[in-house]
Formats: C-alpha cells, structure tokens, sequence
C-alpha cells in the first residue's frame, strides 16, 4: 500500500477511537449513559474515516463524487426485506456499481455479540444477491459488495474460547480458537463462499489506536487486497 493510502487508514484508525472516546464521555456528562460500552455503538460516526478513505479511492479511479452515497439515499432493495441501508452505495446512471459495510467490535461482551455480526453480515449478503437475482437492480452488472471489519485487539478477543457441542461436533477450525480467530476465519469464508467480493479484517487496540496503529493479521484479508480488488472493480466502469 502506497504511503498516502497508509496514512488515509492511519487517520481513519485514530479518528475511529477518538470518536468512540467522544461518544462515551458525552453520554456520561448527559446522564445518559447506555448500558455498559453501547453508547459508542449507538452514537454512531466511529467507521467514518474508513468511509471516507474508501470514497476518495473510488473518485480518484474517476466517478464522480454525485454518483457516491454515504449519508443519505444508502437504502437498496431486498429480497427478504423491504430495503436495507448500506455504509456506502456507488450508483451511476441506475447502475448498481458497488455497496459496502464497514463494522466493527469493541469489549467486553465479545460473546453476546460475535453472532449478531455474523447474522447480521450474511443476512446483507444474502439479501442483497437474491434481489440482484431478481432484477431489482435493473440490469446492473454483478456489482463490487465489500465488508470490512475492525476488531478491538485485547485480552477478550485473544484468548482461546471454548464451545458447546451437546449433540455433534463443531469444525475443528474452531476448537480452542478465540473471537479475533472467529472473525477472520468468518470473513475468510465470506469471500471463498463468494458472499462478499473482498473482505478485509484488521485489529487495533485502545490506546495505540489513538495513534492510529492497526494489524491486518492475515494477507488474503488485508486492507491492500481489499483495495486493489475495489479499484479493478471501479475501473472496469470507467
């Protein structure tokens, strides 16, 4: 990755934690405070930076910034539901170019919260490729779907965890395997079961992340990947 991409994630990393931190202490100082770390999740904003970096990749391979919706108009059809809002949508000349999803997940309750994101993930995916099977995009091309995911790095998502198995035995991938393994794993299959067209996975923790500091802990799911294959995408509509 070339140095000013780097330094769009870096900023993207930081402005991330700075946000979440924000969230928080002004829910605390309102009297409002969500129970346990949900006021960072509910206040939203915190994957911004990375929408951000994602939209200026997209104009500088040349479409035009009125074709990329981010905030508002990010509703698609669905199959199974109505419409479901996407992070970012390139649309041009009702053409379905790209959608993308930008999540993420903080301590401590990694386990209450590790398979809402997995259902939630899939649920798009699935959604969305049904309804684009079903014309609902016009006569789209298959389009880019992306997702990218940031884990907090931390003893809760690192060590191993153990499973249930009451009646038949899990993959064995999964034994003894904790949350940050979980996740990569999940957005390895995502992209090998052809759910998503890229999927990057990355970690950072709570102070250094200040700073901007990030891992990609695998290659296949790096954030370089993730962005060659989305520019080669945006290319092709050029």
């Amino acid at each position: 990755m070339d140095k000013a991409l780097e330094a769009m994630f870096k900023n993207a990393v930081a402005y991330y934690w700075r946000t979440r931190s924000g969230q928080i202490e002004k829910q605390k100082s309102s009297g409002k405070t969500d129970q346990g770390a949900r006021g960072a999740v509910t206040g939203g904003a915190q994957m911004d930076g990375f929408i951000s970096a994602f939209t200026k990749i997209i104009t500088d391979k040349g479409i035009d910034i009125t074709s990329i919706f981010t905030k508002k108009r990010v509703a698609l059809p669905g199959f199974y539901r109505p419409t479901k809002d996407w992070d970012l949508l390139v649309i041009r000349d009702n053409t379905l170019i790209a959608a993308i999803e930008a999540k993420s997940q903080v301590g401590p309750s990694f386990g209450n919260n590790f398979n809402n994101r997995i259902e939630e993930a899939l649920g798009s995916a699935q959604d969305l490729w049904t309804a684009y099977r079903e014309r609902a995009y016009l006569s789209s091309p298959q389009p880019f779907l992306g997702y990218l995911f940031m884990l907090e790095d931390c003893s809760g998502s690192t060590h191993p965890v153990s499973v249930s198995e009451p009646h038949f035995s899990v993959f064995e991938e999964f034994r003894g395997a904790s949350y940050s393994i979980r996740y990569e794993l999940f957005c390895r299959k995502l992209v090998l079961e052809r759910q998503y067209t890229a999927a990057a996975f990355m970690t950072s923790k709570s102070d250094t992340g200040l700073k901007g500091k990030y891992r990609t802990p695998a290659d296949d799911l790096s954030l370089e990947r993730f962005i060659k294959s989305l520019a080669a995408h945006i290319s092709s509509f050029i």
